[in-house]
């Protein structure tokens, strides 16, 4: 009996002890433990969003992380559907990850909203402070801090000017659920309103109404300017292809809507933001950082670059003046 209880109390130590060491191993990635857990819960897929999902990845590899050997990646899209987002943030809490990657204002909320323990990154939101992400975006506090997709907005509405220097009155299209669009379109309509133009909000509440809605500003504005808005880029083929049709210009919060038809845009490389964001996540996979003490981040005005669609300026009989061909080359 005596031997009994003695094997018995030798198996439970030898269990308490595999138990600590793994728990150990799971946050200690870098020292060669169990590879650390991140789950990604990506809006929508478009241009902007996917480049930053690769710039995350590819920031990873550059430190040695690379999915399936230190790290694994759960990738989750919510194509676009904010109730997949939700769903999507419960299933990454509810698999212990070590840390959540959310790519999008809408996606953004719904982790944060699902989790306060779990440490959270998040990359092309606007202002993460003013929704509600972070306490601010100098000392985020909590378990959210990440990188800012803050578009140069007034040098987008300069670019307007230049390339269509009659333009007295422009259309500012967004998605009204979107925090982010209504932060850009309130800056775009200031400094529109320093140029001597007229702006008015034209809203969308989903994908089925865009046609509509850009149908109803021809022949009333003589602009359109499309903000990072994630519901607009999705369907930007579908605003070109009226808006061109009408001769209706539209400049883009970024370059892959301006692949997709639009006139031109002066804005952030989505790729680089994501490695930015991924240079974060180093930090917190070996203990230099924590969410709570990590500001926002931002690219530099000179990471930002020009885009110019030729073939929709042709299209349009836009002459691209020769200052702005310079800045392009």
């Amino acid at each position: 009996m005596k031997r009994s209880k003695k094997a018995v109390s030798v198996i439970l130590a030898a269990v308490l002890v595999s138990a600590t060491l793994a728990g150990c191993g799971k946050k200690d990635s870098a020292s060669g433990g169990a590879p650390f857990r991140i789950g990604v819960d990506q809006l929508v897929e478009h241009a902007a969003l996917d480049a930053s999902y690769q710039g995350f990845v590819d920031a990873l590899k550059e430190a040695g992380y690379v999915d399936g050997e230190k790290i694994t990646i759960d990738y989750q899209n919510a194509q676009g559907d904010q109730a997949n987002a939700n769903t999507i943030a419960q299933k990454l809490v509810n698999d212990n990850d070590d840390l959540i990657l959310a790519i999008a204002t809408p996606a953004s909320q719904a982790v944060a909203n699902a989790t306060k323990d779990i440490p959270i990154l998040v990359t092309a939101v606007t202002d993460p402070a003013a929704s509600g992400l972070v306490a601010s975006n100098d000392a985020p506090g909590g378990n959210v801090s990440g990188t800012s997709d803050l578009t140069p907005v007034k040098e987008q509405i300069d670019l307007l000017q230049k390339l269509i220097p009659d333009a007295k009155k422009i259309a500012i299209l967004y998605c009204s659920s979107e925090v982010n669009s209504k932060i850009q379109s309130d800056m775009a309509i200031e400094a529109a309103k320093a140029l001597g133009i007229e702006a008015e909000e034209a809203t969308v509440s989903n994908t089925n109404e865009i046609q509509q809605v850009v149908e109803s500003l021809i022949d009333k504005v003589d602009a359109i300017y499309a903000p990072t808005d994630n519901v607009i880029a999705k369907a930007m083929p579908t605003v070109a292809q009226v808006a061109n049709a009408n001769g209706l210009p539209v400049i883009c919060g970024e370059e892959g809507m301006v692949d997709k038809g639009g006139l031109a845009t002066y804005g952030i490389d989505y790729y680089e933001l994501g490695k930015l964001t991924g240079k974060q996540a180093v930090k917190i996979i070996e203990g230099k950082a924590t969410t709570a003490d990590m500001p926002i981040e931002y690219l530099s005005k000179e990471q930002c670059k020009l885009s110019i669609n030729e073939d929709v300026a042709a299209q349009l009989g836009i002459e691209i003046p020769a200052d702005l061909k310079e800045d392009k080359q």
